[in-house]
């Protein structure tokens, strides 16, 4: 029996090293690009294709500067600060109260209309980009904040949606049938019961969305026109010169763009699993 056990315990062991290995593999694979960036903006355009060490000789801070200043990076971040909190705050809210009706209401076409949000997640996010530009084209609405929001807000509803109506799915009839009992209506119960259940869905949408908006190029690039209202990703650009790139500021501009996500999914990142995990639990 000793032979059999130590048997498993050193097939278990070598087991374990092997996925841990491949998993730091992957680690490293990951986070490299983002080494390499961060050690990019740090060095001046001269070296930055001659030195090949892992650590820069001299760290260039002025990269920074020059891209805060004269790349007018204050301007897109706040650009980019207003588009995510709006989009987010418009997803939450029309993705919960459609979610909320498509789970706890009965009209005629219910399940058809659905349906029809559930298939809008099969077409390609690039093949909604025509019509998009079409209808805020003969609104008016081209190079407008507002309409770049509505644009963004569309883009995300479908995956809320359906994330949101299978944790209301799951709520307890009882409760809703409490909130009436106190005299609340419709909406008092999707404010004060249907929300607070779904929290942890809440979490996994503020997220993904949040990424969805502070990464988006394409969709700016077709509807902002005006560098006063262009987000971070589309600012950027205007560190590519016509003739020559200034890598290392270019490169300080996407560390600056990306730290502020990288540091809110470090703080977040548990409420995407707990949120993915729980819609079987409600209550």
């Amino acid at each position: 029996m000793n032979i059999f056990r130590n048997k498993y315990i050193a097939e278990t062991f070598a087991k374990n090293i092997l996925v841990h290995i491949f998993l730091m593999v992957v680690a490293v694979s990951c986070l490299f690009p983002i080494f390499w960036m961060v050690r990019s903006s740090l060095m001046t355009n001269a070296s930055i294709f001659v030195d090949q060490s892992l650590f820069p000789k001299e760290f260039n801070w002025q990269n920074y500067v020059v891209a805060w200043t004269k790349g007018n990076f204050a301007i897109y971040l706040f650009n980019s600060v207003i588009y995510t909190v709006s989009v987010v705050f418009g997803i939450v809210v029309v993705a919960s109260l459609a979610a909320f009706a498509f789970s706890r209401l009965k009209f005629p076409g219910r399940d058809i209309l659905f349906y029809m949000f559930v298939g809008a997640m099969m077409i390609p996010l690039p093949g909604s980009f025509v019509p998009l530009f079409v209808m805020m084209n003969k609104l008016g609405w081209i190079n407008t904040r507002f309409g770049y929001i509505l644009c963004m807000i569309n883009v995300g509803l479908s995956l809320s949606i359906l994330l949101l109506k299978t944790f209301f799915d799951k709520m307890p009839s009882d409760l809703e049938d409490a909130a009436r009992i106190d005299g609340c209506n419709r909406v008092q119960i999707w404010w004060h019961v249907a929300l607070p259940l779904a929290q942890p869905a809440i979490a996994v949408i503020v997220i993904y969305n949040s990424l969805n908006v502070w990464n988006e190029y394409i969709l700016a690039s077709l509807l902002l026109n005006d560098k006063a209202k262009m987000p971070l990703q589309t600012g950027l650009m205007v560190f590519n010169g016509a003739y020559q790139v200034d890598y290392p500021v270019l490169m300080a501009g996407l560390t600056m763009t990306a730290l502020p996500i990288v540091v809110i999914y470090l703080m977040m990142q548990k409420h995407i699993v707990k949120g993915l995990s729980s819609g079987a639990v409600v209550g």
